[in-house]
């Protein structure tokens, strides 16, 4: 197994198409659409610029692909979200393997999520990268109905854990290192898989989304031409619980569980204007009830470029919660795949 520690900061392929525009023709709050369409465009184009190759911050290069075997994967399960799945194999796995999900944006794929950097990583640590893929209108994955808001309820998030399974069986994977991240729409169900399957994953990185469960409708699960429900409230950060409330609905996803829990990395902008900021607040309440640690952080750090870092329940590269705030930020920003790594314990 390689070893050495590697700075790989990425962009991100995108995080773009508005959430709240996708498949509607009418709109609930014509104020909140038309912030949600000016950052839609600013969005598109730092997508355009990264996807060239160009710089969309001045410290953080666009990253490449891995030089492993990237391939997609057509029998994993029963598949009840009708999700694609696709995956990259480094050409040295570690043995046994850590496994990392990556989960797109609404609007984009998995060959677009390839550009976040995971996959150097991959190539340095030896694990396999995961890349579930919404085929519906829109691009979204599904965070909620009923059935995905539900372990092994038929939904996309039973799609997602089979993909894990299949993996599993495939190669000698280590069961206790398995991780999941994900932007926006990826970041929402990155979420929810932390809270419907928490044996499964052993932490999780959330870059721009909203706690688990607060998207929940009680629309039916979409199809392949029916898109996401809207849930403005939720996108719009209006959905306020106590962090008791935010606690259980993430328990009752899988409520037969009383084992430990996922670690959780949180990521937002203070001026997102897809998916607003209040949604950070609330996301470090739900996962510090989850979690049994105090909401008060252990720690308060100022970083260069406009990042605040606190730390939940213990200090140290790998406490229960943390939580990065960029001022300024909008909804599209670097992911930082070290700090990600060192949160998972992936950069040795």
């Amino acid at each position: 197994m390689r070893t050495g520690r590697r700075r790989l900061v990425a962009l991100t392929a995108g995080a773009a198409l508005a959430l709240g525009l996708v498949g509607c023709t009418t709109s609930d709050d014509a104020t909140t659409d038309r912030a949600t369409a000016d950052s839609a465009t600013a969005d598109r184009a730092a997508t355009d610029r990264a996807t060239r190759g160009e710089q969309t911050d001045e410290a953080t290069p666009a990253a490449t692909t891995g030089t492993g075997a990237f391939t997609h994967v057509f029998d994993f399960g029963s598949n009840p979200g009708g999700l694609s799945m696709y995956q990259y194999l480094p050409a040295e796995l570690a043995d046994p393997a850590p496994v990392v999900v990556a989960i797109h944006y609404c609007s984009g794929s998995a060959q677009d999520f390839r550009t976040t950097g995971i996959e150097q990583l991959a190539d340095s640590q030896g694990f396999v990268v995961v890349y579930p893929q919404a085929d519906r209108l829109g691009h979204c994955f599904d965070v909620s109905s009923t059935a995905s808001l539900t372990r092994d309820g038929g939904g996309d998030s039973q799609s997602i854990a089979q993909m894990v399974e299949q993996v599993q069986g495939a190669h000698h994977t280590d069961p206790g290192r398995v991780f999941v991240f994900g932007y926006s729409s990826g970041a929402m169900m990155t979420e929810v898989l932390l809270a419907a399957y928490p044996d499964v994953f052993a932490a999780g990185a959330a870059f721009a989304g909203v706690p688990a469960g607060c998207a929940a409708t009680s629309d039916p699960p979409p199809g392949p031409l029916r898109p996401v429900p809207r849930t403005p409230e939720c996108w719009g950060g209006q959905v306020d619980h106590t962090p008791q409330e935010w606690g259980d609905l993430a328990r009752a996803m899988d409520p037969a569980w009383t084992g430990p829990r996922p670690r959780v990395q949180l990521w937002h902008g203070t001026d997102d204007a897809v998916l607003l900021y209040p949604n950070f607040g609330e996301a470090v309440e739900q996962w510090t009830n989850v979690l049994g640690v105090s909401a008060e952080p252990v720690s308060t750090v100022e970083l260069d470029g406009g990042w605040t870092r606190t730390r939940y329940g213990a200090d140290g590269d790998q406490p229960p919660v943390e939580a990065f705030s960029l001022q300024g930020g909008t909804h599209t920003f670097a992911v930082d795949v070290a700090a990600m790594a060192r949160f998972f314990g992936l950069d040795d």
